[in-house]
């Protein structure tokens, strides 16, 4: 398989911004050209296999899907977690968009190789082992484990060729520069002491100290994570710490000590070391967040898209009231 960084992003743009493809798992690769050996026959959809036709809940073509079916798929995709009727109806729509996605590279003779197999099924072994959560049992005989890998590599084809061109960014850019503007910041250390008598003294001792001392101090007497480097924590936005934490940090002035801070970690003494003023970011510092903002919107754009093509030109009709729940329909 052929892998690089543009794809890659477009493969996990699919799966983000694509309502209609309820993937077991989350992917992370591209499946390439067919092999020299040529492609696997396209097995028939497990659903003209089920039978129960008086709980048919869904036809596409010459397949027929059932209410088992159906059933079977949520197992698959949401484990043993039980969902409302809601949550039920929003994925029987994924499940009948995934199956035209399905049947329309069925019709292609889309197919994945031996090679895209193995190494798909690799991949999946690998996130069970990690204990990835939804990780399906591997039976590499179901077919069905095979319909996602097979859906990507169809829907690849008309994505694979978007591009974001240096003036979509500036455009988007200028339009939404509000966005990209840097509230205040403080870059901050600290000394975490385990009792309160030994902050009060190290505190004392600190008092009109130099910032040299302080990191002294730091490295010889801090419990926290970042006392190897004189207790440099970082730099952070409003938000980024606890609420109480984050009131004595910005009302310090920068250079100055914090009062002993208590919390579940033990005793804190804060510095300030700096206050950075808020900033707007530059549309060269922006381009990388902006490129991935525009790609993930063009993506989701030609899916729907193509997606209303196939739902036109394939036969295909629904019957969500035979389903073993109350299917809600989707107003917005």
């Amino acid at each position: 398989m052929y892998y690089n960084d543009l794809n890659l992003k477009k493969m996990r743009a699919i799966q983000a911004a694509i309502p209609p493809l309820a993937f077991v798992l989350i992917a992370g690769f591209f499946l390439a050209a067919r092999s020299p050996n040529g492609p696997e026959p396209v097995p028939p959809s497990k659903g003209a296999l089920s039978g129960g036709t008086d709980r048919v809940v869904l036809r596409v073509e010459s397949a027929v899907f059932t209410d088992d079916d159906f059933t079977r798929y949520v197992r698959a995709t949401a484990g043993g977690n039980k969902l409302s009727d809601v949550s039920l109806s929003r994925l029987f729509d994924k499940y009948v968009e995934e199956n035209l996605f399905l049947e329309a590279a069925r019709r292609q003779g889309l197919a994945l190789t031996q090679e895209d197999r193995k190494e798909y099924l690799a991949k999946l072994a690998g996130e069970s082992q990690a204990g990835e959560s939804g990780s399906p049992s591997l039976d590499a005989k179901d077919e069905r484990l095979f319909d996602r890998p097979l859906i990507e590599k169809y829907t690849y084809q008309f994505i694979k060729d978007i591009r974001v061109e240096d003036q979509d960014v500036k455009a988007y850019y200028e339009e939404h520069k509000k966005d990209f503007l840097l509230s205040e910041r403080v870059k901050v250390s600290q000394i975490l002491l385990e009792t309160e008598d030994r902050a009060v003294a190290v505190l004392r001792k600190l008092n009109d100290a130099s910032e040299e001392v302080f990191r002294k101090t730091a490295q010889e007497e801090s419990a926290g994570p970042e006392a190897f480097k004189g207790g440099e924590m970082g730099i952070f936005r409003s938000g980024d710490l606890p609420f109480e934490m984050e009131k004595v940090v910005f009302s310090l002035e920068e250079g100055r000590l914090s009062p002993v801070f208590e919390s579940s970690y033990g005793y804190h003494i804060f510095r300030v070391d700096k206050k950075l003023p808020p900033q707007l970011l530059s549309e060269q510092e922006a381009a990388p967040s902006i490129r991935i903002r525009i790609l993930d919107r063009k993506i989701q754009e030609a899916v729907t898209s193509h997606l209303a093509g196939l739902k036109t030109s394939l036969n295909w009709s629904d019957t969500p009231e035979k389903l073993s729940f109350t299917y809600v329909r989707n107003d917005s």
